[in-house]
C-alpha cells in the first residue's frame, strides 16, 4: 500500500522539520512552499516541492492532485502565521483561517485518507494561573487573547466541525516551538541567535511551555498514524522560565549574564524597542502580546498524547545544546558562500 503525505507550510520550522522525519518514514513526500520560499531540502528521492499558496485555490488543486494514484493520502496542514503584534490583519485572518477552510474543502475534494491539522496551545483558554490546561472540544476567538490565538481558535473549530460531518480530521496543539533547522525566522530561535550574538540586551522575567521542533514532527506523525477522528492531542513539554533558557545557553555556548528586567518596566520598554528594532530592520522580539504571553498560564498536560501516541518530549537542555550547534553550523556556511 502506497502512502503519501502532503506538507503544507513545508519550508517552515516545522514543516521542514517533518519533511526530514517523513522522508525515511514514509513512500512519497510533496511539500507546498510559496514561490517566494526555499525549501532547505531539494526535490529529490521521494521529496518533491510544489509552489502555491494555502490562500490560492487552483494552486491547491495542483498540489492535492499530484498525489493521485497513491493508496493512502495524509495532510498535515502546517502553513500558517505566528504573530506577535496582537493586531488581527486581513493577511493574518486569509492564511490562518481561509487558508485552513480551503484546505478543508482540497480534503473533502480529494478525499483523503487523514488531515492532521497543526493548531496551538494559544487557542484554548488559560483560566487561571493554577488551573492545568487539558485538551478541549469547543473553541472560540472570544475566549482567547490575541490575534493569533484568535485566528488559530476559529481554524480549529472549523477543523472539529468539518470531522463532526464526517472528515478524517485530527488536531496537534504544539506550545511554544523552538529547535534547530529554522529558516523561518521562529522568535524564540533569533532570541537565541541574539544572545549567542550580544545582540540580546536583557532577558525579562517570565516563561513559557517551549518543545523541541523535533518532536512536535514526531507527534504530528503519531497523529496521522494513531490519533482518533476529531480529537485534539496537546504536543507540550514543561513551562521555562527566560532565565532558565538564558542559564543554560550561557552553560553551553558561553556569554554574558544579562539584567532580568520586570515585565512591567519591560512592557514600558517595549515601544522603544520595537523603534530600535525597526530601525535595525530586525523583528521586535519584546512586545506587548509577546510580554502577556511570557505571563500567562503555561501549564499544558500533554498526558493524553503520551498515552495514545507515545508523545514523550526531550529536556529543553539537549534542544537548546542542538540550536546552538545547528546555528553555528549554518552561520559557517553562509559564511563559505559568501552570503554574510
Amino acid at each position: 500500500m502506497k502512502t503519501i503525505y502532503l506538507v503544507t507550510g513545508a519550508a517552515g520550522h516545522l514543516g521542514s522539520t517533518l519533511v526530514r522525519l517523513l522522508r525515511n518514514k514514509v513512500d512519497a513526500i510533496h511539500g507546498l512552499v510559496l514561490p517566494a520560499e526555499k525549501a532547505e531540502l531539494k526535490d529529490c528521492g521521494n521529496v518533491r516541492y510544489v509552489e502555491g499558496d494555502v490562500r490560492d485555490k487552483k494552486s491547491l488543486d495542483r498540489f492535492f492532485s499530484g498525489a493521485q494514484g497513491y493508496d493512502r493520502v495524509y495532510v498535515i496542514h502546517a502553513a500558517g502565521i505566528v504573530d506577535i503584534s496582537g493586531v488581527i490583519t486581513p493577511l493574518l485572518q486569509e492564511v490562518n483561517v481561509g487558508g485552513t477552510r480551503n484546505i478543508i474543502e482540497m480534503c473533502q475534494k480529494y478525499a483523503v485518507h487523514r488531515l492532521v491539522y497543526v493548531s496551538s496551545v494559544h487557542a484554548i483558554p488559560e483560566g487561571d494561573h493554577n488551573t492545568v490546561l487539558t485538551e478541549i472540544h469547543h473553541f472560540s476567538p472570544d475566549l482567547v487573547v490575541g490575534a493569533y490565538a484568535k485566528t488559530k481558535a476559529e481554524a480549529t473549530q472549523a477543523v472539529l466541525d468539518a470531522a463532526a460531518q464526517g472528515l478524517d480530521a485530527v488536531v496537534v496543539q504544539p506550545s511554544g516551538i523552538i529547535g534547530p533547522y529554522d529558516h523561518a525566522h521562529n522568535h524564540m530561535v533569533q532570541m537565541i541567535s541574539d544572545y549567542m550574538h550580544g545582540r540580546l540586551p536583557a532577558g525579562v522575567k517570565g516563561g513559557y511551555d517551549f518543545v523541541d521542533v523535533r518532536d512536535v514532527a514526531q507527534g504530528c506523525y503519531e497523529a496521522a498514524c494513531k490519533g482518533k477522528r476529531g480529537e485534539c492531542y496537546i504536543l507540550s513539554n514543561r513551562r521555562y522560565d527566560i532565565r532558565e533558557l538564558l542559564i543554560m545557553l550561557r552553560a553551553i555556548n558561553g556569554g554574558r549574564r544579562l539584567p532580568i528586567l520586570p515585565i512591567r518596566l519591560a512592557e514600558a520598554a517595549a515601544p522603544i524597542m520595537q523603534i530600535y528594532a525597526k530601525l535595525k530592520q530586525r523583528r521586535p522580539l519584546y512586545t506587548r502580546y509577546s510580554l502577556y504571553t511570557l505571563t500567562s498560564n503555561a501549564k499544558f498536560s500533554h498526558d493524553k498524547a503520551t498515552a495514545e501516541l507515545g508523545y514523550r518530549p526531550r529536556d529543553l537542555f539537549q534542544t537548546l545544546k542542538d540550536t546552538v550547534l545547528w546555528l553555528n553550523r549554518n552561520e559557517k556556511t553562509k559564511k563559505a558562500n559568501g552570503l554574510i
